[in-house]
């Protein structure tokens, strides 16, 4: 015969699982959060400045553009190197040893030379998004100037290779 206490034990439990059987269930829920962050990015790629023939007889103008890409509301700045030959208050094309003297400046009226110190002349911007076409264009002009020295320079094919970097 079962005792009285393992009775009771076997009839709480039959009763615990016929509880649990006849009980409604209800799901659990929460929230899931979702974060993503934009981080800022630029490109920029360069046209290239391919100047008129010089002949000595007056300066050549030339200018070629860049194009910038920042994320949307990245504040840059486009500075432009030394060049390969030069500095940039005085940058040359070179052909062999020979030299042709030239500058890049940040305006039409070519007033302010096109370099690397930020402030008075390098040049700035916003960026419109990543996509082609939200891209910002900023102009490079260029002039060969009619000097003494450049006047002297033998025939040839002049070239230099200029950096350009866009900070941000």
């Amino acid at each position: 015969m079962l005792s009285n206490s393992l009775k009771l034990a076997i009839a709480g439990t039959l009763a615990m699982v016929a509880g649990t059987v006849g009980a409604a269930t209800s799901p659990a829920t929460t929230t899931l959060n979702v974060t993503a962050n934009v981080a800022s990015n630029c490109l920029v790629s360069a046209a290239p400045l391919a100047f008129a023939d010089y002949d000595a007889s007056a300066p050549v103008d030339g200018s070629a553009d860049l194009s910038v890409r920042c994320s949307n509301g990245t504040l840059y700045t486009v500075k432009l190197g030394n060049g390969t030959n030069g500095n940039i208050a005085q940058r040359l094309l070179k052909s062999g040893s020979n030299v042709l003297e030239y500058n890049l400046y940040t305006a039409a009226a070519r007033s302010t030379i096109w370099g690397e110190t930020t402030g008075t002349n390098t040049v700035g911007g916003t960026g419109q998004g990543m996509s082609s076409t939200k891209a910002n264009t900023h102009t490079v002009y260029g002039t060969i100037a009619n000097s003494p020295a450049n006047q002297d320079a033998p025939v040839g094919l002049y070239t230099d290779s200029v950096a350009v970097t866009v900070e941000y």
